[in-house]
């Protein structure tokens, strides 16, 4: 949008009722995406949350402090434009899901990841419906269409806000069945975050600790914090 290259020029922000959801208004002006769209968003608790980024730009604006507002623009720009085709590049991680795919060794690797992935593999199947097959190593382990089609389902079922926000948490995990269950508070972000990093933290172990490689996953782990918390806020929570 046109306020990224400018200065702040406003002086009041506030949250508007609309008739399909919340906006932000700047001096009384409503704020439009980056394809001049009305930003209207589904819950009163996520508009806050962006009005509160555009509140706390001072001079030039910044985009990157504004996570809530980029994710918005997203959403209306992107995914609403191509929803099924976003749910069916999620639902896909359903075929090659990380937690289908357990070490050959050592031992303790895989006593490690069993004792990580084998309760969300649990839940998918008592929650959704789901039962994933698994395997040892890279070989492609087939799934059961019932099993996808469960997991599909409950990607479809999403509104676009929602796929946004999955769509984050599904890539930075690499596990449909882990961002599900972050969708469904199954469990906490931070837990989920650390359950999918079972491998990285164990070669980490072995070999050491790189400093990019801590950089880079500091940074997938804050965007995964971030797409869990938009999309408790695009649900009202």
């Amino acid at each position: 949008m046109s306020e990224w290259a400018q200065k702040r020029f406003w002086k009041d922000v506030a949250v508007s009722e609309m008739d399909d959801g919340y906006g932000i208004q700047l001096d009384g002006r409503v704020v439009k995406t980056p394809l001049k769209r009305t930003m209207s968003v589904p819950t009163e608790k996520l508009a806050a949350a962006i009005a509160g980024e555009w509140d706390a730009q001072d001079g030039v604006v910044d985009p990157t402090t504004m996570p809530f507002t980029r994710s918005a623009n997203a959403a209306i720009d992107k995914v609403a434009d191509q929803r099924a085709e976003v749910a069916a590049l999620i639902a896909a991680y359903g075929e090659t899901d990380l937690l289908c795919y357990f070490a050959e060794g050592p031992d303790a690797l895989i006593e490690r990841q069993e004792a990580g992935w084998r309760p969300y593999l649990d839940w998918a199947e008592s929650a959704l419906g789901a039962r994933l097959k698994t395997g040892a190593g890279v070989m492609h382990v087939p799934q059961s269409a019932g099993a996808t089609a469960r997991l599909s389902e409950a990607v479809h079922d999403l509104r676009i806000f929602s796929l946004t926000a999955l769509h984050d948490m599904v890539a930075l995990t690499g596990s449909l069945v882990l961002g599900l269950s972050a969708a469904h508070g199954h469990s906490s972000p931070e837990e989920i975050w650390a359950i999918s990093r079972i491998d990285e933290d164990w070669q980490s172990e072995q070999w050491g600790e790189d400093d990019e490689a801590l950089t880079m996953s500091a940074v997938k782990k804050a965007a995964f914090l971030h797409a869990c918390r938009f999309f408790r806020l695009a649900n009202g929570h």
